[in-house]
Formats: C-alpha cells, structure tokens, sequence
C-alpha cells in the first residue's frame, strides 16, 4: 500500500510494527532458545507495544475518528489499547521466574492479537477508504519519524486522546530513554532499525 519503496503509507508502518511484535511474542514464547533473555524480550514487547499505540493515539486515531464509520473504531481500538496497557503495567514489574510472569504475558499476546485482527480488518481499510495514497505515506514518514521521541513504557496517568498525548509523549519519551540507557536489558531498535 505505498506509493514507493522509499516511503511506506502508514498502513506498510503499522503492519511492520504486527510483524515485529509477532516476531518478539515468538521468542518469548520459545523457552529452549531465549531462556535466559525472556525478560529482555518481553521488555521490548512492551517497549514496541507502547510506542505502536501512542503512534496510533497521535496520529491516526485523530484522522480516523472523522472518517466513515471513525468513531466506533477508534473508540473500539482505544478500548483494546487500554486493556493492553493494564497487562503491559501487571507484566513490567515480573520476572520469567514469578508464577504469573506466563499467564500474564499469554493474556497480553492474546489482547494484541486480536487488537491486531480488528485493525487490519476495520482500522486499515478506513484509512485507505478515507485519504489517497500520498497522504498516507506522509502520515507513515511522520509516524517512522517520531519513533525515537515516543514513551517506550505504559503511563497510567498520561492523556491519551490527543492534545494531550502529543504534548506529554515526547517528555515521556526522553524519561524513557534516559531510563533504558540505565537497564542493560533492554534491547533497543529504535537506532538504525527504519
């Protein structure tokens, strides 16, 4: 859905981000391979996880909203969002070790894929139905652009509907960053990784 291979629509930046996140529930989920990087792993779930969604919430939700039939997606996808955002919070704090570190975590892929079933049937053919091909690759480009400014961890109290995200997320994301760069365990694919 881009209109070149140097500039993907929003949709092709979304869409990487599922795989990504696919990519990374697989190899928490594989215990023979990546048992001593589980926690690592399902670190970076949540950082891409969080990131996804305040993308969505500052970017897309917006224009959506007003779209054919918006509303009741977006308010379907912030209600997913939300639900994500409470598992995301209960499973930070675990360790692979902790009994519930499992439950939690399965709870979690299961609430993402299904919220990614639900936006690649209704969220995205919105998107294509309502904007031509070059605004979408805008919104992609903004979208990929802010990567590296936004929160990489769930924050309760934080607005989401914008104004309000777009004014905190960057000051959340440098108190994510700063809080990265102090724990060692957590992979970073913000740098390079476009």
């Amino acid at each position: 859905m881009s209109t070149t291979e140097d500039t993907p629509d929003i949709i092709a930046v979304l869409r990487d981000d599922h795989e990504r996140v696919a990519e990374l529930f697989e190899k928490v989920q594989d215990h023979a391979r990546f048992r001593h990087r589980r926690k690592e792993l399902a670190d970076q779930v949540v950082i891409e996880l969080v990131r996804h969604m305040v993308a969505e919430e500052q970017h897309v939700y917006p224009i959506v909203r007003d779209a054919v039939d918006g509303r009741s997606v977006v308010d379907h996808a912030l209600t997913a969002d939300a639900a994500a955002e409470a598992l995301m919070r209960r499973l930070e704090p675990l360790e692979p070790t902790d009994e519930v570190f499992d439950q939690v975590f399965i709870k979690l892929m299961a609430a993402t894929r299904s919220h990614v079933a639900d936006e690649e049937a209704r969220l995205f053919p919105c998107l294509a139905a309502a904007f031509p091909p070059a605004e979408l690759c805008e919104l992609g480009e903004k979208v990929r652009a802010g990567t590296s400014v936004r929160p990489t961890r769930p924050y309760p109290s934080a607005p989401t509907p914008p104004p309000g995200g777009l004014l905190v997320g960057p000051v959340l994301g440098l108190v994510d960053r700063v809080r990265d760069a102090l724990a060692p365990s957590v992979v970073r694919t913000d740098e390079g990784s476009h």
